[in-house]
């Protein structure tokens, strides 16, 4: 008896999955190194802050209890440190559950599409997929700005959710939030902008790159906000959508009970009052982006301006290595960046800034393979 015919829903078995960067632990054992600098995931250089890790020490011993339902602790620091109402926050397993939860919520499966500009965050794409909702994807400018009427112009009254990483993933750039205004009262009344803001507190001015303090002016804008990369909870999972209060209500009535964990919580709480490690994480990440910015150009690279804490790059015509060869050569002096083939940009690179240490080995290396 065949035992293996199990159903399976074709968006499923034909599924094309998020593609993580390689990890420490990976290419240490592959090419037997003792030593590996990851400028890959967009991670904190500074590590997680410390008042965080004090919380997670002193709340380890209530690992066997199930966390409050809804976070209620954690949605009342959110609102007092945004000055938002406790209505509009949903608390995630990282922003990615937010995302999912937008995504099976608000299309309905073939009557609605879901917009983003091409080589985006690939989860917008890979979860529009697994719900089997339409995903239109909209070509950027030549210099990797979106193209905010493209973007107006691909939505119609069937687009549910149209995404926007402010600033974006992979090329950095950020749209002036002028523009922004502009695309949401464009937008169709029932298509919902997220703004997806996991990267907004490297921008040289955060306040005037948000949109948090127009939400009130826009019922059809939602922003997403992570704790994984300025407040360095990757590995602890934790984000939110800050939403229109009704739709807010919904997701919270849908959501998987428990999935913020009782750690995740209270160093969210705790790295929300850290504002030293917040400032001198900002400091860092200005300070060594800016270096990396001109040491890739001045060899020559084709260096993409970046309001996040990472930079995108690709080969100049000098060059006689292409990208594969250059993220393969530093793999192999232990050095992990972002190659963005996956995103669809096959001659194209993104480096993480790090340390002060680590962004100049990543430099020195780098040149020895390219001069």
């Amino acid at each position: 008896m065949n035992r293996t015919a199990f159903h399976l829903r074709p968006e499923a078995a034909d599924f094309d999955p998020y593609v993580p960067g390689l990890s420490v632990a990976g290419v240490r054992e592959r090419f037997g190194l003792s030593t590996v600098i990851k400028m890959a995931g967009n991670e904190n250089p500074l590590g997680i802050s410390p008042a965080a890790l004090e919380a997670v020490r002193r709340n380890a011993g209530l690992g066997f209890r199930y966390p409050r339902e809804g976070n209620p602790d954690l949605v009342a620091a959110l609102a007092a440190h945004y000055s938002l109402p406790e209505q509009r926050f949903v608390p995630g397993n990282g922003s990615d559950e937010i995302i999912d939860l937008l995504l099976r919520v608000c299309p309905v499966p073939g009557r609605h599409n879901v917009v983003a500009s091409r080589s985006s965050f690939s989860m917008y794409r890979v979860l529009s997929r697994l719900c089997g909702v339409e995903f239109r994807s909209v070509p950027r400018r030549e210099d990797f700005s979106f193209d905010i009427p493209g973007l107006a112009a691909a939505a119609d009254d069937r687009t549910a959710l149209l995404f926007l990483t402010m600033p974006d993933n992979p090329s950095g750039a950020c749209p002036e939030r002028a523009e922004v205004e502009a695309l949401a009262r464009r937008l169709p009344p029932s298509c919902l902008l997220v703004l997806d803001e996991a990267y907004i507190d490297f921008c040289v001015d955060p306040e005037a790159q948000s949109f948090l303090r127009l939400l009130d002016e826009f019922g059809n804008v939602a922003v997403l906000r992570t704790f994984s990369k300025i407040y360095g909870l990757a590995g602890l999972r934790l984000g939110c959508g800050i939403l229109p209060p009704a739709l807010a209500a919904v997701l919270r009535s849908v959501h998987m009970p428990f999935s913020v964990n009782t750690a995740a919580e209270a160093a969210g709480i705790a790295a929300l009052g850290d504002r030293a490690f917040y400032g001198e994480t900002r400091r860092v990440v200005a300070e060594g982006r800016t270096l990396l910015h001109k040491e890739l150009s001045a060899l020559g690279f084709v260096v993409y301006p970046s309001q996040a804490n990472f930079l995108m790059f690709r080969p100049g015509t000098e060059h006689s290595l292409n990208a594969a060869e250059i993220f393969e050569g530093l793999l192999a002096r232990g050095v992990i960046i972002r190659r963005l083939a996956s995103y669809g940009l096959e001659e194209y690179l993104r480096v993480s800034v790090g340390t002060e240490r680590e962004n100049k080995e990543f430099i020195r290396y780098i040149r020895e393979l390219c001069i």
